[in-house]
């Protein structure tokens, strides 16, 4: 049995009409950032668990503890070691990968059998790539260095020279749609009237939020309104060059007479926020914007066109591949479970984990930033007009609650007031709304507790705490006042 994985940054789960082979499955993310989402993909474990906080060395992101601590045992050093798969790696890898104080481009993960990474952060042009250790430096002629095209051609070469007599294994990670949101030549006209969404959200203040989301200037600036919608535009301008390569790589599967035998995911690492609650654009924050990711399935006796509504984290992909390659995940430490009884039709909402848990550590500047100097220091990103996107004391952690009768956030702030924020999700699917001071101390206390299971869980522990209790969800919804639907 074959496998291929791709993802990238985006949020929805309608990207291409090619897709509509696949099955849709509701996933959220670890960590809403590029780093500790991604470490979470690769080992199955939650961001307390690997312990990358932050996109930077000093915040573990690729740093030598890392590739001493958890890369031997990473989903795909498991299918290579004891499924005899063939394994091959494209795109960007970690935000950190390539640095001379981690090994540089030398260093090639456990794991893989071709390996073509991109050095650090996201670039479309003027970019190194290691090329099975080896540093290869790429220019800024389109037709020879545009890197999802070149992701593309490497994906090809391998599919076409690989060995028939093993399995095979593939994670194609392109940057795009990441900044700087460069698109392809011919793509650079297309989507000129397409706007950000307008959600109830949109451009709304968030006066029950904590701090970081209340300081955005509420309404935004034209200024910021245009900077948002241009964004949006670049960004779906990149993702044709997205769609390009995966209408490739699935057309070799098919010529090939490799597709019916071959598992696809399509997914992806963060969500990101264009303008809700008056944000102008990132990631990082607790709401279903940046939790909510796509995940897209095909492959043998997984119907398509169907839509999955019980809740996988991306701590479940390197589980389900280990299932689908035939190895027992109790051997291992990793933190998620495998959701593929769930995309064969063996499993039902009563009987699948209502909770998840969702994990970030908030980053801020020592210094003021000198085109904000009125802010002072330990705020970061901060752009357009001064609006901030992280903070310091930006650290939570939520517990994602998804059941038959049932769908809560409950989100506790590491700061001085220990703020909270509860969201019913069905009755405010935008949250627009925190609930946190109409419910009763009690039931807080409740949730608290649930929460600080899963952030103490470790393995097997993280896969059964916080199952749903039907009464306590009956009393948060009569003492908010909100009504399900």
């Amino acid at each position: 049995m074959s496998l291929a994985l791709h993802f990238h940054t985006n949020d929805k789960c309608n990207i291409s009409a090619y897709f509509a082979h696949f099955a849709c499955v509701s996933q959220f993310v670890a960590s809403p950032l590029c780093c500790p989402s991604r470490a979470s993909i690769l080992t199955g474990k939650y961001p307390h668990n690997h312990h990358v906080i932050n996109n930077t060395l000093q915040g573990n992101c690729s740093s030598l503890a890392w590739q001493k601590s958890q890369e031997p045992q990473t989903f795909p050093a498991l299918l290579k070691s004891f499924g005899g798969y063939q394994t091959f790696f494209a795109g960007k890898y970690l935000n950190q990968y390539g640095h001379s104080d981690a090994g540089g481009l030398e260093h090639v993960p456990p794991g893989w059998s071709y390996w073509v990474a991109l050095e650090k952060n996201s670039k479309y042009y003027n970019y190194t790539l290691s090329v099975n250790g080896k540093a290869q430096k790429h220019g800024a002629d389109y037709s020879r260095d545009y890197l999802t095209d070149v992701l593309a051609n490497r994906s090809l070469d391998f599919l076409q020279y690989k060995s028939s007599y093993q399995p095979f294994f593939m994670m194609v990670s392109t940057p795009a749609p990441h900044s700087p949101w460069t698109a392809a030549p011919q793509y650079q006209d297309r989507f000129n009237d397409t706007k950000a969404p307008r959600d109830p959200n949109f451009n709304v203040h968030g006066k029950d939020k904590h701090w970081l989301i209340r300081q955005a200037k509420t309404p935004m600036s034209n200024s910021s309104v245009q900077f948002l919608d241009d964004a949006f535009r670049k960004r779906w301008r990149t993702l044709l060059s997205v769609d390009d390569l995966v209408e490739k790589i699935v057309k070799k599967l098919e010529v090939r007479g490799e597709l019916e035998n071959t598992y696809i995911f399509f997914t992806s690492d963060n969500g990101y926020h264009t303008g809700q609650f008056s944000l102008p654009l990132d990631k990082r924050q607790l709401y279903e914007f940046d939790i909510r990711v796509p995940l897209l399935v095909r492959g043998p006796n997984i119907k398509p066109n169907q839509t999955s509504q019980m809740p996988v984290a991306n701590v479940d992909l390197g589980p389900t591949i280990l299932d689908i390659a035939g190895y027992n995940v109790n051997k291992t430490q990793m933190d998620g479970m495998s959701f593929l009884p769930i995309m064969q039709g063996k499993v039902n909402s009563s009987s699948w984990r209502t909770d998840i848990l969702v994990e970030y550590e908030g980053e801020g500047r020592n210094v003021s930033d000198p085109a904000c100097p009125l802010l002072g220091p330990g705020v970061s990103e901060c752009f357009p007009d001064c609006v901030c996107e992280d903070s310091y004391n930006n650290t939570y952690a939520c517990v994602r609650t998804v059941a038959p009768s049932a769908n809560l956030q409950y989100c506790e702030f590491d700061d001085n007031e220990v703020f909270v924020e509860v969201y019913n999700v069905t009755a405010d699917p935008y949250q627009l709304n925190n609930i946190a001071k109409t419910i009763e101390q009690e039931v807080l206390e409740k949730m608290n507790h649930r929460l600080m299971m899963l952030q103490s869980c470790s393995g097997q522990t993280c896969r059964t705490p916080g199952v749903y209790d039907r009464s306590l969800f009956v009393n948060i919804f009569v003492f908010s006042g909100c009504k399900m639907h």
